[in-house]
């Protein structure tokens, strides 16, 4: 068991040894899921160079739709990794960083400006931006590469149609969330669950999926659900209220809308005395109960391998997409506290525990 305050960085929480990780370019392996999907572990720590050319600088379009936890270790664990390989923000990297602030229009004009500024690469953070960013190359006929950071299904969300050879000058990395492990998960440490509620946004290609295969789930099981759809945030504190008097507990998928007001529903959650299962560790930082996820920073640091790879010279086709499976269960004590549950050691051993709430 690791016990970590909220406040401290889940960077560094994560990249301190929770995971082991090993990519093809630090001297890992990848592996071919069932789906026909490359995996991968994500990169060492270690201080592998890149052969980066000398005296050119190198500049990145980098862009998310909002800011959240979970973005921002994505985004600090690919820029840490950068760093070692060679490419170092003031020496030879320039990364032009936009965040959205949750409007779609501005997103679209964001990435125009990246296309017309001719930077080396865009990279995008989840599915809204990546998507956006495509269609704005496509348009402009440009031939500017783009990698994705966590998307979980970018072949329903247009990015690529097979894994293994990315078509579309786009490649990145999916964060496929383990919907039978979680499920199970849930009924190891709150067993009795009959009907799980479910709340999210249908604007988000990856929260659909992600419910998709969470309804498959329950319906090969003999478990009810029940759901709430949201369009923004203002609208997910009187949803998960209502939801909370409908349920037996939430699951909650990757979606960037209802994150970025965890604490809402965790709250509506606790009032009623039932779990949240998240997507993320950074929803359990904002008072969900557990989750089996993969981390946000080595899903980043993942991205930059690959990034790498395009940058000195790889075509974007021979850049395969993989799914990061470095999994890691993640517990809030706080919030076992508040629903009354007793944690099970077999289950405290190899999970990270977190205490407190993070608004």
């Amino acid at each position: 068991m690791k016990t970590r305050n909220i406040f401290t960085k889940l960077a560094t929480l994560l990249l301190a040894g929770i995971l082991s990780f090993s990519l093809a370019a630090c001297g890992g392996g990848t592996a071919t899921s069932a789906n026909g999907a490359s995996s991968a572990s994500a990169p060492s720590g270690g201080n592998a160079q890149s052969s980066t050319n000398a005296g050119k600088t190198y500049k990145i379009g980098l862009v998310q739709l909002l800011e959240n936890g979970a973005f921002a270790d994505m985004r600090e664990g690919f820029i840490a990794r950068m760093a070692q390989l060679g490419y170092v923000e003031g020496e030879n990297l320039e990364i032009d960083f936009k965040n959205a602030q949750g409007d779609m229009a501005a997103l679209t004009s964001i990435c125009q400006k990246m296309v017309d500024g001719k930077v080396d690469m865009i990279v995008t953070i989840a599915t809204p931006p990546s998507q956006i960013a495509l269609s704005t190359l496509q348009n402009s006929g440009s031939d500017i590469p783009l990698l994705f950071i966590s998307v979980s299904d970018p072949i329903t969300a247009g990015l690529v149609t097979t894994f293994e050879n990315p078509d579309k000058n786009a490649t990145g990395t999916s964060n496929f969330i383990p919907i039978d492990e979680n499920f199970k998960l849930a009924d190891k440490l709150t067993p009795g669950i009959k009907t799980y509620g479910f709340l999210y946004t249908t604007g988000e290609v990856n929260a659909v999926s992600t419910i998709a295969d969470a309804k498959a789930y329950c319906d090969a099981n003999g478990l009810a659900y029940v759901e709430k759809i949201v369009s923004n945030s203002s609208e997910i504190q009187q949803a998960a209220a209502a939801l909370a008097g409908q349920c037996d507990a939430f699951f909650i998928p990757n979606d960037s809308v209802v994150q970025s007001a965890m604490p809402q529903v965790a709250q509506a959650a606790m009032d009623a005395k039932i779990p949240v299962y998240g997507s993320s560790a950074v929803m359990v930082a904002s008072g969900a109960f557990a989750t089996i996820s993969v981390g946000d920073p080595e899903t980043g640091a993942a991205s930059a391998d690959m990034a790498d790879k395009i940058l000195q010279g790889t075509p974007v086709a021979n850049v395969p997409a993989i799914v990061v499976k470095d999994f890691v269960t993640v517990l809030n004590e706080d919030t076992a506290a508040a629903i009354g549950v007793t944690l099970p050691e077999d289950v405290l051993k190899d999970a990270v525990l977190l205490k407190g709430i993070e608004q």
